[in-house]
């Protein structure tokens, strides 16, 4: 049984709105097309120190929401996130201008922040013997924790709350699941959930996966980023945002809302087992809670939309957990969407989740592309691979987000009838 059928219309959250920028597109049409179509956004980058390398880069007109002058002064993250905010405020059909924007709330995953600025800065005074005074006095508000959600405050003269929440890779999940929380305690009235990331600009990052042989390499970038493939061969880092507008259904019924999908339940738990290599028996506990709590049987499930990231280990791994939690399930399909865009990081869970929304009308399943030579270790009935594959229903989509130091999330989403 559906227990989120059961709840009274105020504590139901439905998405009426998503706004994005990725790698394959800056809207969910152009974005879910090239999916389908199995178009990658990964190309050449290259990084300060790392040299040559393979990125998902986003492009898209920064300065349309924002000036110059405040694209400057804030950071690659907050564009991201002003751009997908904005973008999923038009396309809401909320009337913002006359808004009580006291009761907007702001809630944005993010897998880190501020290491791109502390890189720079430091970058640039080694050209002056170090001399702080070459330092930029806007180095704090660009390097605090709460910046990605503070910048979209800012910019949409939000007064609500705002919290950037710290997930590692879960981060974009989590936005959304904090999103659901807040809506149901009362705290605001429309809540802008999601995740960011601006990780391609750190050199770091780019080191940290190249160290420990799991930085993503390929002679055609578009076939880099290739989950479950025998030959996968690490981590192909990207960023990107998506933001979602978050309502009760009892508000968006009100207004006459176009409802896209309704969370019908979440769950999030802690391998505690180490600080980077996953735990499959936790994944399978934080997915089984997830069905738990929403009253559902695995068979429901239509759509996994899986985390896999194209490691060796966490790509099988994650396989092991999801063969217990949906055994003798022959209806549900399994994808990936890191295969196209790589690894958004912070706004993975998010971006992923939005490109399978649009199969709970055309009942279409995006394939997970690259798969030349499926690994057995990730061998899944229903895995969907290179091609399209039209399901006869889909009502539920599974969302997996996994992230370092072992943070797990899943979302539920369904049809609303």
């Amino acid at each position: 049984m559906d227990k989120a059928a059961n709840l009274p219309e105020e504590q139901r959250i439905v998405i009426t709105a998503v706004g994005l920028t990725s790698p394959n597109g800056n809207d969910l049409e152009t974005y879910r097309k090239n999916l389908l179509e199995g178009i990658s956004g990964v190309q050449p980058y290259h990084i300060r120190y790392v040299g040559d390398t393979l990125a998902g880069i986003c492009d898209f007109p920064t300065t349309q929401y924002q000036s110059r002058k405040d694209a400057r002064r804030g950071t690659r993250a907050g564009s991201v996130g002003i751009w997908a905010a904005n973008e999923a405020i038009a396309r809401s059909g909320l009337d913002w201008e006359n808004l009580d924007k006291s009761r907007v709330g702001i809630y944005i995953g993010v897998t880190e922040h501020g290491n791109v600025e502390t890189e720079n800065e430091i970058y640039q005074i080694k050209g002056f013997d170090y001399d702080t005074q070459f330092w930029s006095h806007h180095h704090n508000p660009r390097t605090v924790a709460n910046n990605p959600a503070g910048e979209v405050a800012l910019n949409l003269g939000v007064t609500g709350p705002h919290y950037t929440i710290g997930a590692a890779c879960a981060a974009g999940n989590a936005g959304i699941i904090q999103g659901v929380q807040m809506l149901r305690l009362g705290e605001c009235d429309v809540a802008l959930a999601g995740g960011v990331s601006e990780s391609i600009h750190t050199f770091g990052i780019f080191a940290s996966f190249k160290s420990q042989g799991a930085l993503a390499h390929h002679d055609d970038p578009t076939k880099a980023s290739r989950p479950f493939d025998r030959d996968r061969n690490g981590i192909v880092v990207s960023e990107g945002a998506c933001i979602y507008v978050l309502e009760r259904l009892s508000d968006a019924k009100r207004r006459g809302a176009e409802i896209i999908a309704e969370i019908v339940s979440y769950a999030m738990n802690t391998d505690a087992t180490d600080f980077v290599l996953p735990n499959p028996e936790r994944q399978r506990e934080c997915i089984e809670l997830a069905l738990q709590r929403a009253g559902l049987p695995p068979q429901e499930i239509d759509i996994v939309s899986t985390h896999a990231t194209g490691t060796a280990s966490g790509d099988a791994q994650e396989c092991q957990a999801l063969r217990v939690a949906f055994q003798d399930c022959p209806n549900t399909h399994f994808n990936n969407t890191k295969s196209f865009i790589g690894h958004t990081m912070g706004a993975a869970g998010a971006l992923e989740l939005a490109g399978n929304l649009p199969a709970l009308w055309d009942h279409i399943c995006h394939p997970t592309i690259n798969v030349d030579n499926l690994d057995p270790d990730c061998a899944l009935d229903g895995l969907v691979c290179n091609e399209p594959r039209e399901l006869k229903r889909v009502r539920y989509i599974l969302n997996n987000s996994f992230g370092m130091l072992g943070i797990n999330s899943v979302v539920i989403v369904r049809q609303v009838v």
